[in-house]
């Protein structure tokens, strides 16, 4: 398979009719293939998650991360964008779930679609993948160490957010969960809840949980990064979305 690829900043129509930024990588040549919508951790659309983008095109997929900050911070550095929103309290979940929803028919109508479409998230963006994967129509979707799809936040904590117990039961996709067992938020409390929750509703999942690894393990530029964790978790990922997104 040839790495050869084309990325690019294009439009689409999020949530309540906003317009808002996306950065999309699409794998050149004609094959038939699925989509991956990336959704951006909390530091926000940033260069690392382009990064990630970018390598799904290089595995075969189409992947669109949008601009989950577009209407608080348009036009603003990611750093800058990030501290607007987290002042803000967060963005409401059924915008991130408009927004994904947007994606998702933006990669289904791509020339060389093949109609499926997962969805990733790290940090923030686990529990937004989690959250998408239990009100939009998706074929697969991870969760890299996503806090509060269980738990419930302190009051200190500085977003807005309430876990997701209440939705679990509705999750229309299989769950792939990569965590770390040093991790806090999720701690493997949370982990083994959500795996609880889950297997009592009978919805298809898979979790891993990594010894020596907390919270970012995936961040190749922050002192989390754990090379054995993150390259286990990366083959994990291929493999799952191989398994639900090809054909």
């Amino acid at each position: 398979m040839s790495d050869s690829l084309h990325a690019t900043t294009v439009r689409l129509t999020g949530a309540d009719g906003a317009e808002i930024e996306a950065y999309l990588a699409t794998p050149d040549g004609d094959t038939r293939r699925g989509g991956v919508v990336v959704i951006h951790h909390l530091p926000g659309y940033d260069r690392a998650t382009k990064e990630m983008v970018r390598r799904f095109a290089e595995l075969g997929y189409d992947a669109l991360c949008p601009n989950l900050y577009s209407r608080q911070a348009p036009g603003a550095e990611p750093s800058d964008a990030a501290a607007a929103v987290r002042a803000a309290g967060g963005i409401p979940d059924e915008q991130l779930v408009g927004d994904v929803e947007a994606a998702a028919a933006y990669l289904r109508g791509l020339p060389h679609a093949n109609g499926k479409v997962g969805v990733i998230g790290h940090c923030s963006g686990g529990r937004h993948a989690v959250l998408a994967a239990c009100r939009v129509n998706l074929d697969a979707a991870v969760d890299c160490y996503g806090a509060f799809v269980t738990g419930t936040p302190g009051a200190d904590y500085p977003l807005d957010v309430t876990n997701l117990v209440p939705l679990l039961p509705q999750l229309r996709a299989p769950l792939l969960g990569l965590f770390g067992k040093n991790d806090k938020f999720p701690g493997p409390e949370q982990v083994a809840e959500l795996d609880r929750i889950l297997t009592e509703h009978g919805k298809p999942h898979r979790f891993f949980s990594y010894d020596d690894a907390g919270h970012a393990f995936f961040a190749v530029d922050r002192p989390s990064y754990v090379v054995a964790a993150a390259n286990d978790g990366w083959e994990r990922i291929e493999s799952f979305f191989h398994q639900h997104l090809e054909g």
